[in-house]
């Protein structure tokens, strides 16, 4: 996918939102922060981190202020029509995020690709490896995107734990509320850049779950050894939750 591709002008809304915005998000959130040290000043990192509401990824570049951080957004941020649809889709592109299509297939590995094209350039990276939102605050199975990105470009991961952020913005709340929130960046976890034949599934999963680990100790969440998704499937087969209470802006 071509139009995923990111160029370094198109971080200009990102770079005006962080200093415009970012500062009244700041006084919203009042964020303490831990551990910035731990981002490298230059080169390709992958920060990795758990994901409590949608403002994840506002808070985590309003506290990393010596570089600029590029996501994915599913994508129907960018396939909208009229007004509103191209609105979202230049808003995206120009804060440095790009689209990955969340069923899976080719859609989700062109994501991958413009993931890998955005550490090859030395820049970092954020990711969720729940894949999507704890729907209960606990820290659930990642999955193991996060350690085949960091083998194939051999970037360093930074766990990173947030906290407060699901009471900011529960499930189904579009704009948050006053509330302090935290994030704490760990020790970067130094990875070898391996060629394919050496990225197998048990290296990814023994990668994949030591940054649970270490995300687990920063937030202090209990882990749940199973996918967020599939949990949210359960509840909503109790009954416990319904897709309309996960409307707004999903992750």
């Amino acid at each position: 996918m071509g139009e995923a591709k990111l160029e370094k002008s198109h971080m200009w809304l990102y770079r005006l939102s962080v200093s415009t915005v970012g500062v009244a998000a700041k006084k919203w959130f009042t964020p303490c922060v831990r551990g910035e040290e731990n981002i490298p000043e230059a080169g390709c990192a992958i920060l990795a981190s758990n994901h409590l509401a949608v403002i994840d990824d506002a808070v985590i570049p309003i506290t990393v202020r010596h570089r600029d951080v590029h996501f994915m957004g599913k994508m129907e941020y960018f396939s909208g029509k009229g007004v509103k649809g191209r609105l979202t889709r230049f808003f995206f592109t120009n804060v440095g995020v790009f689209p990955v299509d969340r069923s899976g297939g080719e859609g989700a590995e062109s994501g991958m690709v413009t993931a890998r094209e955005v550490l090859e350039n030395g820049e970092v990276f954020g990711i969720h490896p729940e894949g999507t939102r704890s729907p209960d605050g606990r820290l659930y199975k990642g999955h193991t995107g996060v350690a085949k990105l960091a083998f194939e470009t051999g970037a360093p991961v930074v766990p990173v734990a947030l906290w407060g952020t699901n009471i900011s913005q529960p499930i189904g709340v579009v704009f948050p509320h006053r509330f302090p929130v935290a994030v704490s960046y760990g020790r970067p976890i130094q990875v070898p850049r391996l060629s394919p034949e050496e990225i197998t599934y048990e290296r990814l999963r023994r990668l994949t779950d030591e940054i649970m680990r270490k995300i687990m100790v920063l937030s202090g969440q209990e882990y749940v050894d199973m996918y967020a998704q599939e949990r949210k499937r359960q509840l909503r087969e109790e009954g416990l939750l319904k897709k309309e209470e996960e409307k707004g802006l999903p992750a």
